[in-house]
């Protein structure tokens, strides 16, 4: 019989905006996810975020959660008991800059998550922590446009130079984003981009998602710089996608889509845009600002591991009509 070796890293996960509550707390700002509420329009607000801008629900599940801000000593003592050796925790980059553009952090955020990590090291967890899950600061989404505009690389570097500096002996992994490649899926929650179904709206996303890149790479770069042993990674939401028949046509769908979501991870693996991504771009009339200095970035500064979630597998169909 084979076993794991003993350093394999049995975990669990928690993300800051699905379990932390206290939305408002200490000085924390409002994130994209805190203006969607429950049920039906939830899925009207993520299609047309200026919907849930605008309007006020009764019930936001973002805003008290588990309220693990709270309670995280007694929930993180039954996460030992349960006898994990790591836990994939995320950052809300609003509880550390509010606004997302401050010169300076949040304290009290910082000191959060200073007692968040120690109580996990007091029990010989693993952290392995992701910086951006789905929690942008609304106010970059609503004053800047969310990725669209390159001045939230600028804005995230300055947050990951905080964060890596203040957990520096405490955090050996960090995910530069969750699920990088559901920005082409859901472009508000992923993105933070509200009008995306104005204009040329593949350009916006694409767009989006090449700053998100670059953003990346800075994550890495800054991390190395301060500590080389720091192990960054990039993760995707994963699964596998097959023809729905043995037509042809139906395999060719499922290996484009299969490529339409992998394309990030070649990007951040590999340091350049895979042949198939440039094709695809020109084959849909998808013109991307990429500059010298953006692909040096994006070459020099590859990640260190990969990492996915896995819900379900797909299928794939070259019929409109199914």
């Amino acid at each position: 019989m084979q076993r794991f070796k003993e350093d394999f890293l049995w975990g669990g996960a928690l993300a800051a905006n699905q379990s932390e509550g206290a939305y408002l707390k200490d000085g924390k700002g409002p994130s994209i996810i805190d203006i969607l509420p429950v049920g039906v329009p939830r899925k009207r607000g993520l299609k047309d975020p200026l919907q849930a801008l605008e309007q006020t629900y009764d019930y936001y599940p973002s805003h008290q959660s588990i309220d693990f801000y709270h309670h995280y000593k007694e929930d993180i003592k039954l996460l030992a008991e349960l006898g994990i050796k790591c836990l994939r925790k995320s950052i809300s980059w609003p509880r550390i800059f509010p606004n997302g553009d401050e010169l300076e952090p949040n304290e009290a955020g910082l000191q959060f998550y200073d007692a968040v990590f120690d109580e996990c090291l007091n029990y010989k967890i693993e952290l392995i922590v992701t910086i951006n899950h789905f929690d942008t600061p609304l106010y970059l989404a609503t004053e800047y446009g969310g990725w669209q505009s390159k001045q939230l690389v600028g804005f995230y570097k300055r947050y990951c130079e905080t964060i890596f500096k203040r957990y520096q002996g405490k955090v050996n992994y960090w995910i530069t984003f969750n699920e990088i490649n559901m920005i082409l899926r859901n472009p508000f929650l992923a993105g933070g981009l509200i009008d995306t179904e104005k204009g040329e709206r593949q350009n916006h996303i694409f767009q989006a998602a090449h700053h998100q890149l670059l953003a990346s790479a800075e994550a890495t770069k800054v991390a190395k710089e301060i500590d080389p042993n720091m192990q960054i990674g990039c993760m995707l939401a994963a699964g596998s996608v097959y023809s729905y028949t043995c037509n042809p046509k139906d395999v060719q769908s499922a290996i484009e889509r299969t490529r339409e979501q992998y394309f990030f991870i070649d990007v951040q693996v590999n340091g350049t845009y895979p042949y198939f991504a440039q094709r695809y771009f020109e084959e849909h009339d998808i013109q991307l600002s990429i500059s010298k200095e953006d692909a040096d970035l994006l070459a020099k500064h590859t990640v260190d591991f990969v990492a996915f979630s896995y819900y379900t597998s797909r299928l794939e169909t070259s019929d409109s009509e199914l």
